[in-house]
């Protein structure tokens, strides 16, 4: 369901490999090793003039309707299959896509029925390079603030060869060629469902430290193979 990742790559390494024309002056970053949601993050979309942008929002999407911030702690993640039809992701499915950089993601798998006993994943490209999930963005007027909060959501998928045995969920992982059609204007009559399907990119998983699960850690050893003896260098230099 991709509860949490990582992103290590400074925000110009970020928007060149995603094109973004422009960078939004408040992306200030720090590598974190342990994203979590409720958590300000860069997201990739369409400005005003049809420019990529790079800027940031708070991960868990809040609906423009809603009263108050609560619905962002069940709005981290949006299946594809409802997407385009649940009221909470209807309106931002429609008109407001986004691309969600990471370096990896996590995953828990479970080692009993009733999930009491899980093993940490982490998931990367085989290459390494930064990769973009598919999400969505809304803006939210604050009645108590009266400020707009921007917020976004990851969309969910059928695992992949590589997650099937670690989860029953991954989060959709564009290609390349396929950043322009995700960001475009949605077409109505022919939204772009043909992406949101299990990834194509080539993905390498392996465990680590259970230490992952707490969102207070967050540092690079997170990213480390877990193993029985001393641990190898970081994956991620």
């Amino acid at each position: 369901m991709c509860g949490r990742y990582g992103l290590r790559s400074d925000k110009q390494a970020i928007a060149t490999a995603f094109y973004a024309k422009k960078v939004d002056p408040k992306v200030v970053l720090a590598p974190n090793y342990n994203v979590a949601p409720s958590t300000f993050l860069p997201v990739v979309r369409l400005d005003e003039e049809g420019d990529r942008e790079l800027t940031l929002m708070r991960w868990g999407l809040i609906p423009f309707f809603s009263k108050d911030d609560k619905a962002a702690f069940k709005s981290t993640s949006a299946r594809a299959e409802t997407v385009a039809t649940l009221p909470t992701f209807r309106e931002a499915f429609k008109r407001r896509h986004c691309i969600v950089p990471a370096d990896w993601f996590y995953e828990w798998q479970a080692l009993d029925a009733q999930r009491k006993k899980t093993q940490s994943w982490a998931i990367a490209r085989t290459d390494r390079k930064l990769f973009g999930m598919a999400g969505l963005w809304e803006s939210w007027n604050d009645p108590i603030g009266k400020t707009a909060l921007e917020t976004f959501t990851i969309i969910t998928t059928d695992p992949n060869e590589i997650m099937e045995p670690i989860h029953t969920r991954m989060p959709v992982i564009l290609r390349p060629e396929d950043y322009e059609k995700w960001l475009a204007p949605v077409d109505l009559a022919r939204p772009p469902t043909d992406l949101l399907r299990p990834s194509l990119v080539s993905l390498e998983a392996w465990r680590v430290d259970p230490k992952v699960g707490n969102v207070r850690n967050t540092g690079p050893e997170l990213c480390e193979p877990w193993i029985d003896e001393p641990p190898a260098p970081c994956l991620f230099g």
